[in-house]
């Protein structure tokens, strides 16, 4: 084949579907043939309403970052990546929603066996979660919070369940508790019905919260001065715990004696690795000292999808063909209440 078919978005935030060359791996790199990807409705399609009311006449660049595929192909320095392995692969400009994609070695990780491609396409934003939750330094036996149940919100959530966390999850949107609940959440609140101020007590059998994940963008200062009051506090009245914003929230509060001791944590990407363009093609930290790379989370990450502990079916809401992306993306765009998990099938 000489070309790939790839979603797209342009400056006017119109999705379509482009045709363009084959590409060609580089050294370090696979070339995957793509058998599912995965939508994030925030980080991809947050800004497309944006586009649509400040157009500009930049023309359509293929967009996704979350994939599963088979290696056939490999670039100089993958000469041991089996061609045939099934992989899961991430990455902004490498794990496209395409046909085809040239990944680097270190974001393209095998796939148990017993976990399908359209769960394993997921990787990104199950990765993303788990070092929000390793931000977070949460232990077993303490109680979690989760705001905003998108996809990164939902894993985040089974992580602390599967970490032995007492997990409750906050968001608007029914469609969103009930997908968690489904996912082993052990008490969603819905913040247009309940007041989780009121619950945080009850829940915590009095301890209040240690810490808690804000996993959605935009204003985020509202929820944020939610979870200061939920959260635990000492006889003289300070906060403690941790609080880590994952989802590109912005929030305004004054520190110091403002907000205790409490401590605010940026979770940002997937772990060390990711961004450094050395390692994505090959090179490695040593071991002993970085633990937890990107690799190194995508790989946990699948073991416990293969586990049956980390669940993704109950999360996906529509399957549809590469070349019905943009109906798919703009029922994304328009009605979150209805749809979450969408995979593209090539």
């Amino acid at each position: 084949m000489s070309t790939r078919r790839a979603a797209a978005i342009d400056g006017a935030g119109k999705i379509s579907v482009i045709e363009e060359a084959m590409p060609e791996p580089k050294p370090g790199q696979v070339l995957i043939e793509v058998t599912a990807s995965m939508v994030s409705p925030g980080t991809e399609l947050g800004g497309v309403k944006r586009r649509r009311e400040s157009p500009t006449d930049a023309g359509p660049r293929p967009f996704g970052y979350s994939n599963a595929g088979v290696v056939i192909a490999q670039g100089e320095g993958c000469e041991d990546v089996v061609i045939g392995t099934r992989v899961a692969c991430m990455g902004g400009g490498y794990a496209q929603h395409a046909s085809h994609v040239c990944v680097p070695r270190n974001m393209a990780v095998p796939i148990p066996d017993g976990v399908k491609d359209e769960h394993a396409a997921s990787i990104h934003l199950v990765a993303t979660g788990l070092n929000a939750f390793r931000r977070g330094d949460f232990k077993f036996g303490e109680f979690m919070g989760v705001v905003g149940l998108g996809l990164v919100g939902q894993f985040t959530c089974q992580l602390g369940r599967l970490a032995g966390c007492h997990v409750i999850g906050l968001d608007t949107l029914p469609m969103r508790l009930d997908m968690a609940q489904t996912c082993g959440l052990e008490r969603g609140v819905n913040v247009k019905e309940e007041d989780p101020i009121a619950i945080a007590p009850l829940f915590s059998r009095g301890y209040g919260l240690d810490g808690a994940v804000i996993a959605f963008g935009g204003d985020g200062t509202q929820a944020f001065v939610t979870l200061t009051k939920m959260i635990k506090k000492t006889p003289d009245t300070h906060l403690m715990g941790r609080i880590v914003i994952v989802g590109g929230a912005r929030i305004e509060h004054n520190f110091a004696a403002a907000l205790g001791n409490l401590d605010v944590r940026s979770a940002a990407r997937t772990g060390p690795g990711y961004h450094d363009e050395a390692w994505e093609h090959g090179a490695d930290y040593p071991g002993v000292f970085v633990q937890w790379t990107t690799r190194r989370n995508m790989e946990e990450c699948l073991v416990f999808m293969a586990s049956g502990g980390l669940l993704v079916e109950p999360l996906i809401t529509h399957r549809v063909a590469l070349n019905d992306a943009p109906d798919a993306c703009e029922e994304l765009i328009q009605h979150p209440d209805r749809a979450l998990g969408v995979v593209f099938l090539p």
